[in-house]
């Protein structure tokens, strides 16, 4: 599971980096094409929208990989020593149940019914858009099962067991 991990934080974190840098580049053309030919882009404004909202989905999930949202450990110091343990998979289940219930089942159906509506701009189906609500939640998942894993493997100095043969 370890190396499954390291492998999609590495895509993941690519993906990211390159959708970030091309929206810096959209962003960029945007203001030029409004400011200085007095002609803005029609296209870039849209397809801005539709890489922010990836951007934003797929880096939410690499951040619950590396277990670094703000508020998730906020949470669980709040609990006493002696219940870190169970406060930390119970955060993981509770973030695993959103991210079926609202990234994929949600995703999946609001994908499904926009699949036939084309985007004003692109003219591409606005499915492509909500496409990343269901990956996005199968990558949330599989990070909080892996965070589930690494609380229960911990030993109580908080070092992760080592298995033989791994």
């Amino acid at each position: 599971m370890g190396a499954l991990k390291k492998g999609l934080d590495k895509i993941l974190a690519a993906f990211c980096i390159a959708l970030f840098g091309f929206l810096v580049l959209l962003v960029t053309w945007q203001v030029v094409t409004r400011f200085v030919f007095n002609d803005p882009s029609v296209i870039s404004e849209e397809l801005a929208k539709y890489c922010f909202v990836w951007l934003v989905l797929f880096g939410s999930a690499y951040v619950f990989g590396e277990n670094g949202h703000m508020a998730i450990e906020f949470v669980k110091d709040k609990f006493p020593a002696g219940m870190k343990k169970g406060s930390e998979v119970l955060i993981q289940v509770v973030i695993i149940v959103f991210a079926a219930l609202v990234l994929l089942v949600g995703g999946f159906k609001a994908t499904s019914l926009a699949w036939t509506q084309l985007s004003a701009a692109l003219q591409i189906p606005v499915g492509y858009l909500y496409a990343a609500l269901p990956i996005s939640g199968c990558f949330t998942i599989f990070y909080c099962i892996h965070n589930v894993y690494q609380v229960l493997t911990q030993n109580k100095a908080g070092q992760h067991q080592v298995q033989e043969g791994s």
